[in-house]
């Protein structure tokens, strides 16, 4: 009898968490729709931008500004870590952090030095790997909401720290979301700005067209570089999101399918129990008969 409580005790508790992760489950179905239309609304601005920089750095030179020409110097590598403040999300986190992971691995490999700069709870696993190399652990907590003024204030302390002279390189770490089911790890160059090659000739659609620039080009590179690197945090933020929301709502649906089998197995377990206390209870109550 006492396994037969124990079995109608589990059964209780699975259905209790099933109830939990569906439950889970469509509040991320419904966060992944706005999610995911706000990551794809910000990936043509962000590439354009990359574009527009592109050009103007091809006109100006690298060495119009700090931001495009770096230190001078590539010793130490600033890994821009950006995960969720929560967990239950599958392996979303865990893959961002093992790409960064691996990319500290090949820089330290190399002779370099590397620091983490912390956007979410969830990476301060590497704390455990790197005790003394988190430079900067930002709580994300209050941010319910991907925003520009979050994005802004990592960009901001980050290009701060740069010119300090505390890296000479930064590389953001995050998920880009593909689908419900996808999310690849990404990571992005933004300290020096990298300016891919095939970048610049996206900006004008007709062929060499001339393009005037009002004040200068310099001075429109120069207001540009410290938003673009804000702009490319933003979309990672975005990207998170939609990712977060899609790995935990894939996770919770693989979870609500694991416990609806488990019960299903556990009520087996506990109809034999069952079944099988009755045999014994009748078997004994007819050898009793049989005995009088």
């Amino acid at each position: 009898m006492a396994s037969l409580k124990a079995l109608k005790i589990r059964i209780g508790s699975v259905k209790s968490t099933q109830k939990i992760t569906k439950a889970m489950k469509m509040v991320a179905a419904a966060k992944l729709r706005r999610a995911q239309e706000a990551a794809v609304a910000g990936r043509p601005y962000a590439e354009r931008l990359e574009a527009v920089v592109a050009s103007l750095a091809k006109n100006v030179g690298v060495g119009a500004s700090p931001l495009m020409a770096g230190t001078g110097k590539d010793q130490v590598h600033m890994l821009v870590v950006a995960t969720s403040e929560r967990g239950l999300a599958g392996a979303f986190n865990t893959n961002i952090v093992r790409a960064a992971r691996r990319k500290a691995e090949e820089l330290e490999a190399a002779g370099k030095t590397v620091v983490f700069y912390l956007a979410g709870k969830k990476g301060r696993v590497l704390r455990r790997f790197y005790p003394k190399g988190i430079a900067v652990d930002r709580d994300l907590s209050e941010m319910k909401v991907a925003g520009f003024d979050h994005a802004k204030a990592i960009a901001d302390d980050l290009i701060a720290r740069f010119e300090a002279g505390e890296f000479d390189v930064a590389h953001l770490f995050y998920a880009r979301f593909q689908s419900a089911l996808v999310q690849e790890p990404v990571a992005q160059q933004i300290i020096p700005v990298a300016i891919p090659a095939s970048a610049a000739p996206k900006l004008a659609n007709s062929g060499d067209a001339t393009v005037a620039y009002e004040p200068s080009e310099e001075a429109i590179l120069a207001d540009l570089l410290p938003r673009n690197v804000a702009i490319q945090i933003f979309r990672a933020l975005l990207e998170n999101a939609a990712s977060e929301q899609g790995s935990r709502m894939t996770a919770m649906d693989n979870a609500t399918r694991n416990a609806g089998d488990m019960i299903k197995r556990l009520s087996i377990q506990y109809n034999r129990a069952r079944q099988a206390a009755i045999t014994t209870e009748l078997v004994e109550i007819i050898s009793g008969a049989e005995a009088l």
